[in-house]
């Protein structure tokens, strides 16, 4: 069974603080208009809802512009040789995402980190417990090493933020890529594919991002045929 839960969603609170302002500001949002309903009647409370939405809505906008990182670029390494990021989870044991590296190994020295974000489930994600996610991720992960060391590949790996986007921001910083390749399941199957994490790499990332789809139900039928 897949998991329904591929992609960690966006949290809007970085701290306790944040939490604490967004509350702050909803119960002076409220107390604002239902003064304009006693004061004015219900136009009066129309014309400051109205106005105020709009308010948050500019600052919303202005406040996400702001936040948007540039373009990552990875850090330089050594002439000779290609590095390629590789970002899976539940995919990582496809044969498809498997020959795929082997193919990009083949011509000259590959060295291969694969970043594993952790899966989680929503209210895992928002209790901030990790564990068990971080640990199923490890478990998959280290599976894939060893059948990419068993081929001669010079491969590493680590469990990434549970944010993929992020995961990877963070592995290219010490890791200097020529290539990222991003393996999700079919499309329909996918959250990653949903909320367009394969485009918004292509976007921040100043490498090639290769997208490979990996359909575990189909090579699992395969296999027994």
């Amino acid at each position: 069974m897949y998991a329904w839960y591929e992609l960690s969603m966006f949290n809007p609170f970085r701290s306790e603080a944040d939490a604490f302002r967004l509350l702050i500001g909803a119960v002076a949002y409220l107390s604002a208009i239902g003064l304009a309903a006693l004061a004015g009647g219900v136009w009066a409370a129309l014309i400051v809802f109205i106005a105020l939405t709009l308010a948050i809505i500019v600052w919303w906008g202005t406040t996400r512009s702001a936040d948007r990182p540039p373009p990552t670029r990875p850090s330089p390494h050594a002439a000779g040789e290609r590095r390629i990021l590789v970002v899976a989870n539940e995919t990582l044991g496809g044969q498809k995402l498997g020959s795929l590296i082997e193919e990009r190994s083949r011509d000259m020295k590959t060295v291969i980190l694969v970043c594993t974000p952790a899966l989680n489930s929503r209210l895992r994600y928002w209790a901030s417990d990790e564990d068990g996610a971080r640990g199923a991720a490890q478990e998959r992960l280290d599976a894939s090493l060893e059948r990419l060391r068993s081929l001669g590949i010079a491969a590493s790996g680590e469990v990434g933020d549970a944010n993929p986007l992020q995961a990877m921001e963070d592995a290219l910083r010490t890791f200097g890529a020529d290539e990222i390749i991003i393996s999700t399941h079919p499309e329909g199957r996918s959250h990653w594919l949903e909320r367009g994490v394969v485009d918004h790499a292509r976007e921040r990332f100043a490498v090639p991002v290769t997208h490979v789809v990996v359909d575990l139900d189909r090579e699992r039928e395969e296999a027994h045929h």
